[in-house]
């Protein structure tokens, strides 16, 4: 079974498949690096990250490309505020993406390419775009052409005409149409570049469009991002990539629904987002990748208390049906495993289909179920704990993993455990639940059967 993914410019379904498609080259639009990320950007790279392990395990070589825009008004602006250049506010936030990125337990692209490594990519792309028609030169800098792209509005499915009379542009003199878009703004104060053009600063569309053509070449296979940037900034990309090579940009446009405070999205420009790194130290990253992929990426997710209760929930069952696997009896007993197998099987073709993460984390949530009795039950023995090896892969894909214990750490919950049994038997319960305690307080949680005592580092007690 191929996978089927929905593409935004056609409306349809596309299958991937190793026939044809030996690499999948995947370019998600990244950051602007002015503040700490939000839920609503954790979204987008929790959904590409998961697709991205789908195909690998699939066997499809992967190459994915996630941009930085280190140089835009709103880093000049926070330089300015905090007094620092617009290279330490860059710097910062890409650091701090990266530690959340890590956190999040994302893959890390292949390639993170920063607007101000490909100043020489962009004059060459603006050069080729007027010598072809697409673009011209005003007073305060260099405009595409939107005319000359007969199929301006093809992804959005808005017609110019409607684009005009609904857009919230400012009055500009030195542009032809309305809709025209800067490529290059001309300015004198720093920070510039100089070029062939003299001062000034690249337009936010030309960086994506050159920064792809440099990395990934022409034609990509997937190009994402969040729905948000559907207009203006893809369909301004497709009409430069196109106007320029003569060639489609992406075979597949996949873009991923905004997360959502009541009726109005998580934005910083509205003062309602939560930063990846408070929801971490509150939930945790499986929590949130959970609560992220328990919808469907392509509808809107409503960011609220219930959905983060229920998506804890359901981790705490797939964190046990994890460590149950790790921690099988020595006993012989040997049950049938196929119903289990089976949900995992159907979990993966779901997520095959259009990534249907929600249908393949309720199977998943069922398997873990089943897992857990059995555990419980004292039945889940070494050579059925093997049969279901294909549970961890479908973990893996879902990008879960659990919580790291360094060996320091190991010893001393060891030693407290045997502490904690040699009171219990001695009937001292008052200082066996003392020790109790100091182990959550630690996130290390006891399960007492009659074949021992057994322990878990978990994200949420």
């Amino acid at each position: 079974m191929a996978v089927i993914l929905s593409d935004t410019l056609t409306r349809g379904k596309i299958e991937l498949d190793l026939k044809t498609n030996q690499e999948v080259k995947i370019y998600v639009c990244g950051v602007t690096v002015y503040d700490y990320s939000h839920v609503g950007h954790a979204r987008v790279f929790i959904v590409f990250d998961v697709l991205r392990r789908l195909l690998i395990k699939e066997g499809f070589k992967v190459k994915y490309v996630q941009n930085f825009t280190d140089i835009d008004d709103k880093i000049i602006n926070k330089a300015k505020e905090l007094g620092v250049s617009y290279k330490e506010v860059s710097e910062k936030f890409i650091k701090a993406y990266l530690e959340d990125s890590d956190a999040l337990n994302l893959l890390r692209a292949d390639l993170y390419p920063r607007a101000t490594e490909h100043i020489d990519e962009m004059v060459e792309f603006i050069k080729g775009l007027i010598a072809k028609g697409h673009a011209y030169i005003s007073s305060d800098g260099i405009y595409y052409d939107v005319e000359s792209f007969k199929e301006y509005g093809k992804l959005s499915k808005i017609r110019k005409e409607e684009l005009i009379a609904g857009a919230r542009i400012e009055t500009n003199e030195n542009k032809k149409n309305p809709l025209d878009f800067a490529l290059w703004k001309f300015y004198d104060q720093e920070p510039y570049f100089q070029t062939i053009y003299g001062k000034g600063r690249p337009g936010w569309h030309i960086e994506c469009s050159a920064m792809i053509r440099k990395n990934l070449g022409e034609t990509i296979d997937i190009h994402g991002g969040g729905e948000d940037l559907i207009f203006p900034h893809h369909e301004n990309e497709i009409a430069q990539s196109e106007g320029l090579n003569g060639k489609p940009l992406a075979k597949i446009w996949m873009h991923v629904g905004l997360v959502k405070f009541g009726k109005d999205k998580m934005s910083k420009s509205l003062h309602n987002v939560v930063y990846i790194k408070d929801f971490l130290k509150s939930y945790g990253p499986n929590t949130l990748r959970v609560f992220v992929l328990s919808s469907h990426y392509r509808d809107q997710l409503e960011f609220n208390e219930q959905k983060i209760k229920e998506a804890v929930e359901s981790w705490k069952a797939i964190e046990d049906a994890a460590y149950s696997l790790l921690q099988p009896f020595n006993v012989t007993y040997d049950d049938e495993v196929s119903d289990i197998l089976q949900e995992i099987d159907l979990a993966i073709k779901d997520l095959k289909n259009d990534l249907n993460t929600p249908a393949a984390l309720n199977r998943m949530l069922r398997a873990s179920k089943k897992i857990n009795q059995m555990w419980t039950a004292l039945k889940l023995s070494k050579k059925m704990s093997e049969k279901l090896e294909p549970f961890q892969e479908l973990f893996d894909i879902f990008g879960f993993k659990l919580k790291e214990i360094s060996p320091s750490e190991k010893e001393t919950v060891e030693k407290l455990i045997m502490q904690r049994n040699k009171l219990r038997q001695e009937k001292n319960f008052k200082e066996a639940d003392e020790i109790r305690r100091k182990l959550l307080s630690l996130n290390i949680k006891l399960i007492d059967t009659p074949l021992g005592t057994f322990w878990r580092k978990v994200e949420v007690l």
